[in-house]
């Protein structure tokens, strides 16, 4: 049986890296061959200088994502079936012999760290070449490690209870340790819903109130309308970052906020601020959040009764290149190899978030104006310089939002 694992995860990578060098492939050649030609519902609005530049920062940002997937993917077969894991194990346990759940803890955080060493390089040429060749970077390297630093210390201090409550509760709490692990872990979810706007989120960026009375004015009774509570309107200081604009809500219950990136105020009028605004209201009004939340509490149910069952299998172990059988090396395997098994899932969630998408904008159209939103989401595309042309294949496969000239048409209906 452990052999067979092996010759399923191998081969399940392989052809995943496959399909997704592929796609990828496909989506440079799309992108590039369509770069001379706006598409006629764009012509009128987007130059071809800026078509072409949405073209070449697709495909080089696709080029860095294949490279990435590559090293992902050595380094995956290094840690299972390369025997990595296993000398990371051997190498705590001779420094941490009697205390199996602190020494679980620093594995884990070991191997997490190597991956994080090996995803470094890239998110650092992404942002201080790709970015910056294209006009998108504001950061400056000290503000890029000054967040990095930021993040490890958030998530060490948010990341060390949940894991060592995990490891307890995986050696302590008997046959159905992984039900158990499932209530905190949904909890924790739901508490840091309700804590991010407040008192994570200010750690990285600065949120200020909508100055702009007219526009809030005109926002609030867009919200009183839709049924909308918020905990307040405010701008964040994404301009220090990134030139791209953006606009979402966040938190949970009582502490919804609406954020505005400022980039985006400066780059639409009112109208199609509103717009905007009432497409992220009609996720709202459709219950995506809450749907999108049941949905990964559902699939971290079955994940975690899965895991109750293969870590009582030796073949699991055996067959990932593990030879120590305990609670924490059967916990990493199952972060570090789940991805693979998961991946063929991808392409359905990818056309469930389109389906949303969609149903927003139907509700933006209605509640605002189709006009306004079009006109706001081309806007976008030119400033962000999102393709307007890709591959409908790798679009299908990975995309979260339709393509702007599907998104475009069916909005046209409205207007017409």
């Amino acid at each position: 049986m452990a052999h067979t694992l092996t010759f399923i995860f191998v081969g399940l990578l392989a052809f995943s890296s496959m399909i997704r060098f592929w796609l990828g492939s496909r989506q440079i050649s799309h992108v590039q061959h369509h770069r001379d030609q706006v598409p006629d519902a764009f012509v009128k609005n987007i130059a071809l200088d800026a078509h072409q530049k949405a073209a070449d920062y697709s495909s080089a940002k696709t080029k860095l994502g294949l490279a990435e997937m590559v090293v992902q993917a050595l380094l995956l077969l290094v840690f299972t079936i390369g025997g990595g894991l296993q000398w990371l194990d051997s190498f705590w346990t001779a420094i941490i012999p009697n205390h199996e759940m602190l020494r679980g803890a620093v594995v884990i955080c070991s191997a997490l760290f190597v991956s994080s060493l090996i995803d470094l390089p890239f998110d650092y040429y992404k942002t201080f070449v790709v970015d910056e060749q294209f006009g998108f970077n504001k950061m400056t390297p000290q503000m890029f490690f000054t967040d990095l630093i930021k993040h490890s210390v958030v998530g060490i201090l948010l990341g060390a209870p949940i894991l060592f409550a995990a490891l307890w509760l995986m050696q302590s709490a008997g046959q159905y340790w992984w039900l158990y692990l499932w209530v905190v872990w949904t909890v924790f979810n739901i508490l840091m819903l309700a804590v991010y706007p407040t008192f994570i989120a200010p750690l990285f960026n600065q949120f200020t109130p909508l100055a702009d009375e007219s526009l809030k004015a005109r926002i609030e009774t867009l919200l009183e309308k839709c049924g909308f509570k918020s905990q307040g309107l405010f701008v964040m200081d994404g301009s220090t970052r990134s030139s791209h604009g953006n606009a979402y809500f966040t938190g949970f219950g009582s502490s919804k906020r609406v954020v505005f990136f400022d980039t985006l105020l400066t780059r639409l009028n009112t109208e199609e601020i509103e717009a905007v605004l009432a497409h992220e209201l009609g996720h709202f009004k459709h219950q995506h959040v809450i749907k999108r939340i049941a949905m990964i509490f559902f699939m971290s149910f079955v994940g975690l009764a899965l895991l109750g069952w293969l870590i009582d299998q030796s073949w699991f172990f055996q067959g990932l290149g593990v030879t120590t059988e305990n609670t924490y090396m059967g916990l990493l395997l199952f972060i570090l190899v789940s991805p693979v098994f998961l991946f063929m899932i991808r392409p359905i969630m990818a056309n469930y978030s389109r389906k949303n998408e969609f149903e927003a904008d139907d509700y933006a159209a209605k509640n605002a104006s189709a006009r306004h939103l079009v006109e706001a989401l081309v806007k976008l595309y030119r400033d962000n310089a999102s393709t307007l042309t890709p591959d409908p294949l790798h679009s299908a496969f990975y995309d979260s939002h339709p393509p702007a000239s599907i998104r475009i048409s069916k909005l046209a209906a409205y207007t017409s």
